[in-house]
């Protein structure tokens, strides 16, 4: 069809119908999904199997880690647990110790009960650090001087002792099981006097 001019006549309702078949024609068709063949779909099962094994036996791992780190953690506790109060307690053993050692028989016959319920007290005290893995250190004179259980107080040069050896025991040190809970403190020989 041409217009008066001799151009021809455009329908714009016929070429709206062939821009809308156009546009329909060249849009992109929605991707079917991909079809599996089975090797692709075995492989892929078995590669996701092992990575869940290894996150089993991982997980697996980190629960055993866990339990024997309680089950350490409880068994620290149960015996430091009264590392304090032990150590609280060690200044009374002394004390009950100095006063037994500096009695004299005079004052032991006046206060004869007196001496007996410290002496009584001082083994129970004993008794109970026993109980709870707490025991005495109690280096001789003479020994070498251990810095790892020992304190030295002092050094002085003194006739029979060897140089870096204990030469008085001033008061006991205490471990409770493999820790040291005070040490010894001690006085060290500097060796003979010259």
């Amino acid at each position: 069809m041409a217009d008066t001019n001799g151009k021809p006549k455009i329908d714009l309702d016929e070429e709206m119908k062939d821009l809308e078949r156009f546009l329909d024609e060249d849009a992109e068709p929605i991707a079917e999904p991909k079809e599996e063949t089975d090797d692709d779909a075995v492989v892929a099962l078995q590669t996701e199997n092992e990575d869940l094994k290894d996150r089993l036996m991982r997980a697996m791992a980190e629960a055993e880690n866990q339990r024997k780190r309680g089950e350490r953690d409880r068994r620290d506790a149960e015996i430091y647990g009264g590392r304090k109060l032990g150590r609280d307690l060690l200044p009374v053993y002394d004390n009950m110790k100095r006063a037994l050692e500096h009695a004299t028989d005079e004052q032991r016959a006046a206060n004869k009960g007196l001496f007996e319920g410290i002496e009584l007290t001082q083994r129970e005290l004993i008794s109970v650090f026993a109980k709870h893995q707490i025991v005495p250190i109690v280096p001789e004179v003479g020994v070498k001087f251990n810095p790892e259980i020992h304190e030295a107080m002092y050094e002085a040069p003194v006739p029979g002792v060897d140089k870096g050896c204990v030469a008085q025991v001033m008061n006991e040190g205490f471990m409770i099981a493999e820790k040291l809970l005070r040490p010894a403190q001690v006085g060290v020989s500097s060796g003979s006097p010259t």
